[in-house]
């Protein structure tokens, strides 16, 4: 059975139950432009990965200098348009469960917007190239490289998208308590700890607590260490513990990044019952998971750090240990739910259901990988080759861009009832084989010691390279026309 069965050509789509605010038609021109530029900036930044793959393979000469400074956009913009994207999503699912902000939504994308600018301006005007993660003290160490003026100005912009989010995810927190009373409530605890789930928040609510309660200490964090930077940049005496500013860099980069995939994943609560005709199902199992999870993702970050002997050993052992099981309780709930949803429910597959469905494989992938390089006798070996590129690229780009476009595919042409065409099952099929061959490249070229972060390679790791810069090449084309199919539909106005 189709979405078109369902709900007839023509048809307004229902709310879910529990809708308190539509989507007014402010609202719907700030959500427009939060998805057009998602999905322009994903590509933009593909389109950088695929260039430095090509210059690692020799294909292309881009320069050592120009090979970091896409380094650094390629990183720290793939990292905020996640954040973005997420927000996107979570806001406009929520919205129907609580009463949101569209004025906070506006602000949220003008920060990011301004500071995206004063990003590209560091990096490509000011030759800023210190890394997506500003790991203290390099951006005031450039050994001539850039200037002063050009780290504060990457610096601040961080700062600015920081500030935007930060007050995103205060309004969140707002709505929610309003509505429902108490951290425990909107988690689902009375029903957690009771015989029946009966009147337990939905799952897009559930989601939504675990993410705030987690981002908005991260952010402060990460701002923290933002600002410590900068004054280490104008006043060298202002020096800051190395392993301390890494170890609020790192719980900032893990925290935010986890919190990215689990407001996406809200697509597919929502989404994947209005193509199967099933609700999903908020059980104990789905409660539990979350509270769990989101409280193993505060405690796993040392697992980035595995590396640092100067370490306390139980912050490693907990890194190790805790990376072994974090990301079971979300991961495996939501993939059981999302196969007992879709199982025998007479779905008819199309481009939106099946990048959803593509992302939770995708997200069920990167599991492995992650857990192996948790492991520190692994770790010690892996860490600093291609494994790890590889293993973020599994999550990222299978899991998390999936969703990121089945959502789009959703509000802008299936749920308008707008029929998929012979170049949206080509785009599919060039994303998920161009996909998986592309992170299979890294983690073989991981598995073979090829490090990370080099921008030049040695003759034996060119095979791995070229392998990738290939299937990077079909990524772009999938995501290419995708971006092209959305941008003609805009006009046409969002589904409600």
């Amino acid at each position: 059975m189709s979405i078109d069965s369902k709900f007839p050509r023509g048809a307004t789509m229902p709310a879910l139950e529990g809708s308190i605010v539509p989507l007014d038609p402010f609202a719907s021109r700030v959500i427009a432009a939060y998805l057009v530029s998602c999905v322009t900036v994903f590509l933009l930044m593909m389109a950088a990965g695929l260039l430095m793959r090509a210059g690692q393979a020799q294909a292309l000469d881009i320069g050592i200098d120009r090979f970091y400074q896409l380094m650094t956009v390629h990183g720290i913009g793939t990292v905020g348009i996640a954040g973005l994207s997420g927000s996107m999503i979570c806001w406009y699912f929520l919205r129907r469960h609580v009463a949101l902000g569209n004025g906070v939504l506006l602000f949220n994308l003008i920060c990011f917007l301004t500071g995206t600018a004063m990003i590209l301006g560091a990096a490509f005007v000011g030759n800023f190239a210190g890394g997506w993660n500003f790991l203290y003290p390099l951006p005031a160490m450039s050994q001539g490289v850039w200037g002063q003026t050009a780290a504060a100005v990457f610096l601040l912009g961080l700062l600015l998208i920081g500030v935007g989010f930060l007050v995103f995810y205060l309004d969140l927190a707002r709505a929610i308590l309003n509505r429902y009373g108490s951290l425990p409530r909107a988690l689902g605890w009375p029903q957690l700890f009771s015989r029946s789930t009966e009147g337990a928040p939905p799952a897009a609510v559930v989601a939504a607590t675990m993410v705030f309660t987690m981002n908005i200490p991260g952010i402060v964090v990460g701002a923290t260490i933002l600002v410590l930077n900068l004054a280490f940049l104008f006043d060298p005496t202002i020096q800051v513990n190395s392993l301390l500013a890494k170890n609020l860099t790192y719980f900032f980069g893990h925290v935010f990044m986890n919190g990215t995939i689990y407001q996406c994943v809200i697509a597919v609560f929502e989404i994947l019952p209005l193509y199967t005709g099933r609700p999903w199902k908020v059980s104990h199992w789905f409660l539990g998971g979350w509270t769990v999870a989101g409280l193993m993702v505060v405690m796993v970050y040392p697992q980035h750090l595995l590396m640092d002997f100067a370490m306390p050993q139980w912050a490693l052992v907990i890194g190790q240990t805790v990376s072994w099981a974090h990301g079971l309780p979300v991961l495996l709930i939501s993939v059981f739910g999302t196969l007992t949803n879709v199982h025998r429910s007479g779905i008819r597959w199309n481009t939106g259901s099946g990048l959803l469905f593509f992302a939770m494989l995708g997200w069920a992938a990167g599991v492995f990988p992650g857990v192996a390089d948790g492991t520190i006798v692994v770790n010690q070996v892996m860490h600093n080759t291609q494994w790890v590129p590889g293993h973020f690229h599994v999550y990222f780009l299978l899991s998390l861009v999936s969703m990121l476009f089945g959502f789009g595919y959703h509000v802008l042409i299936h749920a308008n009832r707008r029929p998929d065409g012979i170049t949206d099952r080509i785009a599919f099929w060039s994303f998920a084989v161009g996909g998986f061959g592309f992170v299979t490249a890294f983690l073989a070229g991981g598995q073979a010691g090829v490090p990370r972060r080099y921008a030049v390679h040695l003759p034996e790791w060119l095979p791995y390279d070229r392998l990738g810069a290939v299937c990077a090449a079909l990524v772009v084309a999938g995501i290419s026309l995708f971006v092209a199919r959305f941008l003609a539909n805009v006009p046409r106005g969002l589904a409600q």
